[in-house]
């Protein structure tokens, strides 16, 4: 530890994590997830359109990634109790607008707050406030926290259903608004330490400049946020047009559902692995895992039934990985003190990528048909695996010169 660096909180994990655990739960999904449940009933109800519907979440995830990096900078500076329960209040603002929604320009407005929101509270705002909590020994927690995070649509996805079905699309907005209150704003002020965050007095350069790279370290951060980028670029179009791909393939809608049921539980079991055998290896070699299990998935994807079955499952299950080592990586490279700032920057590009990804993909789509987006999304993935190459290769340099 560096002089001057504040020594590690003495916060338990084993309260912090599952604690943090449940509210991404709820985070995600009353966001990411919630349209997957919610777009039809708000089309039909609405009359609009329902591609016009899905825009919204669109809408957000570019207001996140531009208020990602103020997000990183404010935990770095604040910690991330009080970014973290500003983000449960302004999601819960941002839904209670969504429900009261009667016209189109209110509906993209609500889900402008929204955005707000998803930036002070997914991920990324939670893997920066682990690393402003435990620093170099971070890895674990934040590994713990995506394996729980992982259950977001497992459990979200059949309560907006019920929601939904027993009362309406309106009322479940606001009864996730009700937990972002009741629930997640009292879970961060209460657990989350006050005075947790990262210290400048990592960097050799000195407060006010502990986010700055040095000219070694700039190749290595440049690739990083391609690779995130690229991957949160597959995960998006994977998310929207997955089932429309499988049954263009030859699945009927049934099997591609099932297989699509596969996600989740492939995810999450490639992270169970990984809370167990990551400690033992360098963070880089999970990024390298994830983008060789995607790029296979997206690969096996061109054959038979059976052939899109484990397609799925490789894609699943380094996808669930690559989570982890997108908050992991960084802090094993460039450090803690720097860690929430960066992050807010490696926020950006995936919020931005998720954003516009599913758009690119929707129009591959129509202009030449399956094999055109499965040509795209594979070409992505290999070309990810190479730059995950080029980043061993350039962090590995990184770390001797350390």
């Amino acid at each position: 530890m560096t002089d001057g660096a504040p020594a590690r909180p003495s916060v338990d994990p084993r309260v912090v994590v599952p604690a943090l655990g449940i509210t991404q739960i709820l985070a995600w999904g009353s966001t990411f997830y919630l349209l997957a449940v919610l777009g039809q009933p708000i089309a039909r109800e609405t009359g609009w359109t329902y591609d016009r519907v899905i825009a919204g979440m669109s809408v957000a995830l570019l207001v996140a990634g531009a208020l990602s990096p103020t997000v990183g900078r404010a935990i770095g500076e604040r910690g991330g109790r009080p970014v973290l329960a500003a983000g449960a209040v302004t999601l819960a603002l941002g839904l209670l607008l969504l429900g009261l929604a009667r016209n189109y320009a209110w509906y993209l407005a609500a889900w402008v707050v929204i955005g707000a929101g998803m930036a002070a509270g997914l991920y990324d705002a939670a893997f920066s406030t682990l690393g402003a909590i435990y620093r170099e020994h971070a890895r674990g927690a934040i590994t713990a926290v995506t394996l729980l995070g992982g259950f977001a649509s497992t459990v979200c996805w059949p309560l907006s259903a019920y929601l939904v079905e027993h009362f309406g699309w309106r009322a479940a907005c606001f009864a996730y608004a009700a937990l972002q209150i009741g629930a997640a704003l009292p879970i961060h002020l209460l657990v989350l330490p006050a005075a947790a965050r990262a210290a400048v007095g990592d960097s050799p350069r000195g407060p006010g400049s502990a986010a700055r790279l040095s000219s070694a370290e700039m190749l290595p951060f440049v690739v990083l946020a391609a690779v995130v980028t690229l991957a949160a670029a597959i995960l998006a179009m994977m998310g929207a047009h997955l089932l429309a791909l499988l049954q263009a393939r030859g699945a009927p809608l049934a099997t591609a559902v099932a297989l699509g049921m596969l996600i989740g539980p492939f995810a999450v079991g490639a992270r169970f692995i990984e809370t167990f055998a990551g400690r033992r290896y360098h963070p880089i070699w999970t990024m390298i895992a994830s983008s060789i299990l995607v790029a296979l998935g997206t690969l096996l994807l061109y054959g038979g039934l059976t052939s899109l079955g484990v397609g799925v499952a490789l894609y699943a299950a380094g996808n669930g990985i690559g989570t982890i080592a997108r908050g992991t990586l960084p802090l094993a490279l460039f450090g803690p003190g720097r860690y929430p700032a960066l992050m807010g920057r490696l926020a950006f590009c995936i919020m931005v990528a998720m954003a516009l990804a599913p758009f690119v993909g929707a129009v591959a789509f129509r202009l030449g048909g399956p094999l055109a987006m499965l040509s795209l999304l594979t070409t992505v993935a290999l070309a990810n695996l190479l730059l995950v190459g080029t980043l061993w290769l350039s962090s590995r340099a990184l770390r001797t010169a350390k």
